[in-house]
């Protein structure tokens, strides 16, 4: 027995030991053949002792597992929550910008409302300013035509004169 344990030994990887319960059977056939024929050893394994290790296995990993699994739902929950806040932020940033393109707008129609004052103001000064010329030149075009009339009227009187300068015949009775 302790020779098919020492053969089954060249079969595990260095360093490891065989299971306690593990039964190891070697082939049928002799060594001289298995050598030259190319017939492989077989191990056969209990399955309780594959069970317990495989229990062993999960056992010692699972925990480290569990905790890794929680982390990354935590993560998971802490990068939901940050694009979240990332979206809140860039919306408020949307806001301001266009706060921003609101107040640009209002100082923009300040302006044009300044210069439409301005321009109100202007009208003003030239309907003012054509008023009093409108005033002027009907005020010239009337003494132009007084005196044109007067003119006229010296005229008529000159003619006159002229008519009663001029000699008449005297009557005769």
């Amino acid at each position: 027995m302790e020779q098919e344990a020492g053969d089954a030994d060249h079969h595990l990887p260095q360093g490891a030991e065989p299971a306690a319960n593990a039964e190891c059977v070697e082939s049928a056939e002799p060594q001289a053949e298995s050598h030259a024929g190319g017939v492989e050893d077989l191990v056969v394994v209990n399955e309780e002792a594959v069970e317990k290790l495989t229990e062993g296995l999960i056992s010692h990993y699972l925990p480290q597992l569990q905790t890794s699994k929680r982390a990354l739902q935590e993560l998971t929950q802490n990068q939901v929550i940050l694009l979240e806040t990332l979206e809140q932020e860039i919306t408020k940033f949307r806001e301001c910008n266009t706060i921003i393109d609101l107040n640009s707008l209002f100082t923009e129609a300040k302006v044009y409302h300044n210069k439409l004052v301005n321009i109100r103001k202007e009208m003003i000064t030239l309907h003012d300013k054509t008023s009093k010329l409108k005033k002027r030149a009907l005020k010239l075009q009337q003494q132009r035509q007084r005196e044109a009339l007067e003119r006229e009227q010296q005229r008529e009187r000159e003619l006159e004169r002229e008519r009663q300068l001029i000699a008449k015949p005297a009557k005769r009775t």
